[in-house]
């Protein structure tokens, strides 16, 4: 595969010897292979991942409201209210790759924004890096949304952010932000 800036930066050696290391599987939106590991007991094994592009979800704040996007998802067909989030483009921070996104997807530009956490997700089967950015003072800016995007911007108050991210449907870009933030006092 080539380093595009978009996939995780390189995994760490293995604790378990890797025997074969196959892809098996490539789009431009995932590649998918297995590892061929040797386990502590001496056994082998082939474990199958597929890894995806690094990814930011973005906890944007005015005027004591959380800024979320309403999306239909044809993957799980179902319309979800949730944080805008997007690709890490090559050579951007999860804090500049937020900022893009929150102004594509909603039309605010963010005068600050700060990396909350960074973290591995579905670690039994993806290689992928999620950033979870606060961004705050909102101001109007031009939407710009990709062709495949058919979202429209809401506002909710601080108060309700947490019962709606757990309402359902969900999912657990939009949670784990929403908790996140909650848990560090910022809504």
């Amino acid at each position: 595969m080539t380093d595009d800036g978009r996939r995780h930066d390189p995994l760490a050696d293995p604790e378990w010897p890797v025997l074969e290391s196959a892809v098996e599987y490539e789009t431009g939106w995932f590649t998918g292979g297995y590892d061929l590991v040797e386990q502590p007991n001496g056994t082998t094994k082939r474990y199958y991942w597929a890894e995806l592009a690094t990814a930011v979800v973005v906890v944007a704040v005015t005027d004591d409201r959380l800024v979320m996007v309403e999306q239909y998802r044809p993957t799980i067909r179902e319309t979800q209210l949730e944080l805008p989030a997007g690709i890490v483009e090559a050579g951007e921070s999860f804090t500049h790759a937020a900022e893009r996104e929150l102004r594509e997807e909603t039309g605010f530009e963010a005068s600050s924004t700060s990396l909350l956490q960074e973290v591995w997700c579905t670690t039994g089967m993806l290689r992928h890096r999620r950033g979870f950015v606060f961004a705050e003072g909102l101001s109007p800016a031009d939407q710009d949304l990709d062709d495949n995007e058919f979202l429209q911007v809401r506002a909710i108050p601080l108060a309700e952010a947490v019962d709606v991210a757990r309402a359902q449907p969900t999912n657990d870009a939009t949670v784990e932000g929403i908790l996140i933030a909650h848990d560090e006092g910022l809504l």
